[in-house]
């Protein structure tokens, strides 16, 4: 299936960059899962260790505790990766484009020379590891701000590129 920015290129525009999310933001999400997962696995061992699975067992309330923390990183790992794989962002020859939703869309698309300024925004966890967000503000009320991208100073460098090349 074709993404949204493929699917509404006009004629002659082509797609100059497109962000990304950090790699951490995959690794995180998996984490909040394989964590408590390890964890309630562990129990479950000493558990068996310390006799019959009953509320009697020292580990009982310790693996109902974890297996809750499990279900909460189950749902916040799912809701990570629906948001990084239904989130598309890129500047094209004519317009920044920004699209989110799974079974509504929202789109935020500015075109390039409607663009008044453009902020990079990175802590300093941000600045070593090479992520941060993304404001983009148009003429009037305009404005769109990415989530966390990977190089967004490189994002940034493509949105001038392509703005250079239209007032050019």
């Amino acid at each position: 299936m074709a993404s949204y920015i493929d699917q509404s290129l006009g004629a002659g525009e082509t797609i100059i960059a497109r962000a990304r999310f950090p790699w951490f933001y995959t690794a995180s999400a998996w984490f909040s899962v394989l964590l408590p997962l390890a964890a309630e696995i562990a129990l479950y061992i000493e558990a068996l260790n310390a006799g019959p699975l009953d509320s009697n067992n020292p580990y009982y309330w310790g693996m109902i505790l974890v297996g809750l923390w499990l279900l909460y990183g189950l749902f916040t790992c799912v809701k990570m990766l629906v948001v990084k794989n239904t989130t598309e962002i890129g500047v094209t020859s004519h317009r920044f484009v920004e699209k989110r939703g799974v079974f509504s869309m929202r789109t935020s698309e500015i075109a390039l020379p409607n663009i008044e300024g453009v902020k990079v925004n990175q802590s300093f966890t941000g600045r070593i590891l090479n992520y941060g967000t993304v404001r983009i503000e148009g003429t009037g009320v305009d404005a769109a701000t990415t989530p966390e991208i990977a190089d967004p100073v490189g994002f940034v460098r493509a949105i001038q590129t392509a703005k250079e090349h239209v007032a050019g």
